[in-house]
């Protein structure tokens, strides 16, 4: 379906080309107009299949490949969308001022010339300083792969084993990554495990798991805190926030029957269905608010302001990337995170169970990290922050934006060029 949508996405593309010359032949027309539709329907179609179908996958948009380049620090002040629509703005005036020949001339040369400067000089918007906090991110390289072959308790295990370095660092946190073997709120093995090891290290502990509430199954992320808790906390005493976007056919099966009689041998493999967290992405430690986003939670746009416009001061990212061992998945997950940073002008701490995990200053540079595959544990000083960037105000805005304007833009321009094209009735 993605795949069917990115094709017919094209389409629109195509009739602005067509159209756009007929209604508005000018200068003014081919390379301000004919750019700026362009780059409003190849924004609106990242938009469409960043939300349909089944929540959308925002994984490939143009912005977020500009993790490492000279054009990151615009995304403070555009977000991702507002940066792909201008990237595109700018190579389409590029090829009208050359395609119409006009490319020698001040007004044709200056248009991409002025928003390539722009997209390369703009510095990011500053927040502001509010402290520090000492965590410790572990990655414990334990086997947390949907298929991998473990005996009860080998995640935690692994993750603790790897936490060693933490505890007698002076942390005000520990974070773990995304997934642990059972629900601690059920389990007491479980969940003395995670009291020894916050008891140990004398900070609360942000883990997750699957875990059960009211009948339904969510990917939960925890605060264990035993120090204000208790040695085996009752779930409605736990900072919890779940998930908002579990993965279809990853961690739920969308219209099970349907897709059951497609292919129920695959269908199967998938026993529980997760559902949709409603909770605002944010923990409070000790005072400082952190904003949350739970594996791919981190490719959506809502999810990130809304941790942001809570007041989190950090922002903490739990991922679980065991069953994309040998790809290229975790250093795209990771230039998510680092687009983030710059985006919403706080730390990140991307945590991953196998790896690559990083912490992530605010300026997207990386101040520490471990490389996939290998356990150990990052502890740092992270800056803390508060301040909303123009990014976390207007860039949900500036998606809807793209999206509606583009295809009315299309609509209207069609309607010209063909009332053009059209000879007038007597």
């Amino acid at each position: 379906m993605e795949g069917t949508l990115t094709a017919v996405g094209i389409i629109p593309l195509a009739l602005a080309y067509r159209w756009v010359p007929r209604a508005a032949p000018g200068p003014v027309g081919r390379l301000l107009l004919l750019p700026g539709l362009v780059a409003a329907l190849w924004t609106g179609r990242e938009v469409l299949l960043g939300a349909w179908p089944y929540g959308g996958l925002p994984w490939a948009r143009l912005g977020i490949t500009q993790a490492d380049s000279p054009l990151v620090q615009t995304v403070s002040w555009v977000g991702v969308s507002g940066l792909t629509f201008l990237m595109v703005f700018t190579v389409a005036a590029a090829i009208e001022a050359i395609r119409t020949g006009r490319w020698r001339r001040p007004f044709p040369a200056a248009v991409p010339a002025v928003t390539t400067l722009m997209l390369v000089l703009v510095p990011a918007f500053p927040t502001t300083p509010a402290g520090t906090m000492r965590v410790g991110a572990v990655q414990g390289n334990g086997p947390s792969g949907y298929f991998d072959q473990r005996t009860v308790g080998a995640i935690a295990r692994a993750q603790g084993d790897a936490t060693g370095p933490v505890l007698d660092a002076d942390v005000d946190l520990v974070v773990w990554p995304e997934g642990l073997d059972a629900d601690p709120f059920q389990t007491p093995w479980l969940a003395e495990y995670l009291t020894g090891i916050s008891t140990r290290a004398g900070a609360p502990l942000l883990a997750n798991a699957a875990t059960t509430a009211g009948g339904n199954i969510y990917n939960t992320s925890f605060l264990w805190d035993p120090a204000t808790t208790g040695a085996t906390p009752q779930r409605e005493q736990v900072q919890t926030h779940a998930k908002r976007h579990p993965v279809p056919f990853g961690e739920y099966v969308p219209d099970r029957a349907f897709y059951t009689l497609l292919a129920p041998d695959l269908v199967g493999l998938l026993q529980r269905d997760y559902a949709h967290g409603t909770d605002v992405p944010l923990v409070t430690v000790g005072g400082v608010p952190v904003g949350l986003a739970i594996c791919f939670d981190v490719i959506y746009d809502e999810v990130i302001a809304e941790s942001i416009t809570a007041g989190a001061e950090l922002l903490v990212f739990q991922t679980n990337n065991a069953d994309f061992r040998g790809t290229d998945e975790n250093l795209q997950q990771l230039a998510v995170a680092r687009i983030r940073a710059v985006e919403t002008g706080r730390t990140v701490v991307n945590v991953s169970t196998v790896g690559t995990s990083q912490i992530i200053r605010p300026d997207g540079s990386t101040l520490t990290g471990l490389p996939a595959g290998q356990a150990g544990a990052l502890i740092a000083d992270t800056d803390l922050r508060t301040g909303i960037t123009p990014a976390v105000l207007i860039g949900q805005g500036v998606s809807a934006v793209t999206l509606w304007g583009g295809l009315g833009g299309l609509a209207l321009t069609g309607a010209i060029a063909w009332r053009r094209r059209t000879p007038a009735v007597a």
